[in-house]
């Protein structure tokens, strides 16, 4: 299984794409306490391979969000992890993330990549559209994410894609998928099986019972599996 490293070019996470299904960890929407949190991120990633981490915390103001960017993105990029932010290229950019993840109501991939430059990694909300994500490869992006595959209480979902669009979309499309949306231990598998390249995981790690570090072993099993 291979890692992104950190400051590597975003044409890297195409290399990644294939054979093996990768991990991407997203952070709660809420963390009340940073420094708890980034030793519970550095027992989750030292627990098994980890490709990215996104730093999504919402609602949170432009201080908020620079704080825990600093906090955490040592201990992940320190990892060989990419830190990935959401919604935000311009505090992606400024605070030195290795990309940025855009949802369909935020900047363009195309504007995204104006502002980070050619290295950054820069993914996509696709939603349950195959369209949408043609559309963002299109303009340049790196990845494409689909979903919410499961209920979640992460984020409000109004789109539940069927597994099958991971599959038509490996067999079609060069760039990397990412599932997303209520995964965990006992939901995963299918999503692997059906053909995704990264699975993105918050609340099944650290709403774990076991515990986050627990939570990567057994994902790392199952995606090995």
């Amino acid at each position: 299984m291979v890692r992104v490293d950190a400051g590597a070019p975003a044409s890297h996470l195409r290399i990644m794409s294939a054979p093996a299904c990768q991990l991407y960890l997203i952070t709660p929407p809420v963390i009340d306490d940073l420094e708890a949190f980034a030793r519970l991120l550095e027992s989750a990633i030292d627990a098994g391979p980890v490709a990215a981490l996104q730093i999504r915390i919402k609602p949170a103001s432009d201080a908020q969000i620079a704080a825990a960017v600093r906090r955490l993105a040592p201990v992940a990029q320190g990892r060989g992890v990419a830190v990935i932010l959401n919604d935000r290229p311009d505090l992606a950019s400024a605070l030195g993330c290795d990309g940025v993840h855009v949802g369909q109501g935020d900047a363009s991939v195309a504007s995204a990549r104006r502002i980070m430059g050619k290295t950054a990694m820069i993914g996509a909300t696709c939603h349950d559209s195959r369209h949408l994500g043609m559309e963002a490869a299109e303009q340049g992006a790196d990845y494409v994410a689909f979903g919410a595959f499961y209920p979640t209480a992460t984020k409000q979902t109004v789109h539940r894609p069927d597994p099958e669009i991971l599959t038509i979309w490996q067999e079609t499309m060069e760039i990397p998928s990412v599932a997303i949306g209520g995964i965990t231990i006992d939901n995963a598998a299918p999503l692997v099986a059906a053909g995704a390249d990264f699975l993105a995981v918050s609340a099944g790690v650290w709403s774990y019972p076991g515990g986050p570090a627990e939570a990567v072993r057994r994902l790392t099993a199952i995606l090995a599996g």
